[in-house]
């Protein structure tokens, strides 16, 4: 496996992703439109296997890792990985891998009324950011109430997603590739 590169934010892209934090978390009330049925699931993890875990603020008790859609059907995965990244986590820096596996999976029928009428399904692409070692996160509140690092084991017992949980599996065999 060949890694995207290593995940630094700077410049214009990250003077954009502040813009649109900042945006994001204004009072100013913004039009929500549906969200893409295309999204990412980045596997955060140290060197050791420590897998970093994060309670949903809406739906306490279900762990996961980093995840969410692409904000416009042109948005390279990449980005998308970056963004939700530093969204979600405050994490500007990592070496990000495209596992490139991607899960094509049922919406559960929560979370449907974010996406267009009528659609039922989402293609999930898989990534893992490397960190040299556990450290401290920045969540988004609105996003998650806590975060964990954790052994890779505990942390695929910890997922709420089928999904996940077989992603944080597979982390042995794609830090091997590495």
């Amino acid at each position: 496996m060949r890694p995207c590169g290593a995940f630094v934010l700077s410049g214009p892209l990250k003077a954009r992703l502040r813009y649109a934090l900042r945006m994001t978390a204004s009072s100013q009330p913004i039009e929500k439109a549906y969200k893409i049925p295309e999204s990412v699931l980045v596997v955060i993890h140290t060197i050791d296997l420590q897998v970093l875990m994060l309670e949903r603020a809406d739906r306490p008790g279900f762990w996961q890792s980093v995840t969410g859609s692409k904000d416009h059907a042109d948005e390279a995965l990449t980005a998308t990985a970056a963004r939700e990244v530093l969204e979600e986590t405050g994490l500007e820096s990592g070496v990000l891998l495209d596992w490139h596996l991607a899960n094509h999976y049922e919406i559960y029928p929560v979370w449907r009324h974010r996406y267009a009428p009528g659609v039922t399904h989402n293609t999930e692409h898989v990534f893992g950011l490397t960190l040299p070692a556990a450290i401290p996160i920045k969540l988004a509140p609105r996003e998650h109430l806590q975060y964990r690092w954790l052994p890779w084991q505990e942390a695929a017992d910890l997922c709420f997603s089928p999904s996940n949980a077989e992603a944080v599996l597979l982390l042995p065999r794609f830090m091997e590739q590495a």
